[in-house]
């Protein structure tokens, strides 16, 4: 029987999770209304490529200093401030007249939905200890996931019921209802958390990283200057790892903390998490994008296709942690696995197939691809923070969630720029598909890494 204590640390626990529900539909809601939104907007290549990414871009650089800010401020008036500026951006968005007023609410509401996850992650982390943390933060990666994969199926039952012209307003006021109701029990069931006085925010590194994302995202949204940003993507990361040494030898806190730095389980793990996160929300888009502009289907048909994927990784993240329990850190790997499968098949498919079953024999694909990603993601976040020195526990899942973002924003921007400039949709999608199972393979060859090292350190 749990006490009244456990009963309220969960009753917080559901507060921060309806928080990542409404804040990480939003992330992938709007991708199935991107060509009637497009056409609403006179928008162009350019400003359809910041509408997708650009969220996710501030979303991500805003966890560190939001955590930052919640260990030196108290949490709860944060996640409440961050709450109502992503609200209120939801509506401006949705109420824009224009593609550079999209963009600039889009903006500032990633920035928004980063300051309330940061403040989720912190939260977790002051309320649970041990097995429960695990736990908890499993179940917040969980709905993570799920919430991304319904974002479409969501996306396209509102085009369809509001119709094109206004459908796409509408999905960018989904979360208002939802991020309504989670404001109000926060105010009531968040705890005011005790301050702390934190080191001061490495503020030089938090731009190198921004610099660094922009740089690897420009390429691919302008298609000129491509040795510039090369360079400047270099030059970042040269800055980045100088300042980070810098900061070290002169007793500060760097942007990632030095323990997390020197445990290469949890880089290696971060890593393959970017891998799965960044291929999850491409490969979301460039499907919807090829089933409306490449088959001409519409949102609600479009939305079908991709519901299994969404029903399969909820029923696949419900038993992901009894396969882990059977086969250890080989779960990961299995699932990221099937993935690679899952998208070189999609891409044989289009390829060959007629138009007429392609949109059956994807949906199936679909129901494999939501089983990958729920057996392959919870199972390696948790593993990764499992791996995370305890000196650096409060910050690792802030920054792992950084990454994550970041990798979305640099995907989202590289697939959609391949798809809107290629010249016809099914060699737009096939290209699109191998780079997602290219990213997979990677990572399954750090999974299998991790595995065997894991496996030597139970024998040992």
């Amino acid at each position: 029987m749990r006490t009244a204590d456990d009963r309220v640390s969960w009753r917080v626990l559901a507060v921060c999770l309806a928080a990542g529900v409404t804040t990480l539909v939003d992330q992938s809601v709007l991708t199935i209304a991107l060509p009637s939104m497009r056409d609403s907007l006179s928008a162009g290549d350019t400003d359809v490529q910041w509408i997708i990414s650009g969220y996710s871009l501030t979303f991500g650089l805003a966890l560190v200093p939001g955590g930052s800010l919640g260990d030196a401020r108290g949490r709860r008036g944060l996640f409440l401030l961050g709450l109502a500026v992503f609200l209120v951006c939801a509506v401006v968005a949705a109420t824009g007249a224009g593609a550079g007023t999209v963009i600039a609410a889009r903006l500032v509401q990633g920035a928004g939905a980063g300051l309330v996850n940061s403040q989720v992650i912190g939260t977790i982390q002051d309320v649970f200890h041990g097995v429960e943390r695990t736990r908890a933060l499993g179940m917040y990666a969980v709905v993570a996931g799920v919430s991304g994969a319904l974002g479409p199926a969501l996306g396209g039952a509102l085009v369809w019921l509001a119709g094109p012209t206004t459908g796409w307003r509408w999905c960018l006021l989904l979360s208002v209802p939802f991020g309504l109701v989670t404001l109000w029990f926060a105010a009531r069931r968040l705890p005011r958390s005790t301050r702390t006085t934190p080191g001061r925010l490495d503020g030089w590194g938090l731009l190198c990283v921004g610099a660094l994302t922009v740089s690897l995202m420009m390429p691919f949204i302008t298609g000129t200057h491509i040795a510039a940003w090369v360079a400047t993507a270099v030059g970042s990361t040269g800055a980045l790892v100088v300042l980070h040494r810098r900061r070290v030898r002169q007793g500060k806190a760097p942007l990632i903390h030095p323990a997390l730095t020197r445990s290469a389980p949890y880089i290696l793990g971060t890593a393959v998490a970017m891998a799965q996160f960044g291929s999850a929300m491409a490969a979301g888009l460039v499907l919807v994008l090829f089933l409306q502009s490449g088959l001409g289907m519409s949102a609600l048909t479009a939305a079908a296709v991709t519901l299994p994927s969404a029903v399969a990784m909820v029923a696949a993240s419900a038993i992901a942690w009894r396969v882990v329990r059977r086969i250890g850190a080989h779960a990961v790997s299995l699932g990221t696995a099937v993935g690679i499968v899952t998208l070189l098949v999609g891409a044989i498919l289009v390829a060959t197939l007629p138009v007429a079953v392609l949109p059956v024999a994807l949906a199936v694909v679909q129901l494999a691809w939501g089983a990958a990603n729920g057996l392959a993601l919870s199972p390696n976040q948790a593993r990764v923070l499992q791996h995370a020195p305890a000196e650096a526990a409060g910050v690792a899942g802030g920054i792992l969630q950084m990454a994550q973002q970041v990798a979305a924003a640099v995907c989202l921007s590289a697939v959609s720029g391949v798809y809107l400039r290629s010249g016809t949709a099914e060699g737009a999608f096939v290209a699109a598909s191998v780079v997602c199972a290219g990213l997979l393979g990677g990572a399954l060859v750090v999974c299998v890494v991790l595995a065997r090292w894991e496996g030597r350190v139970r024998v040992g």
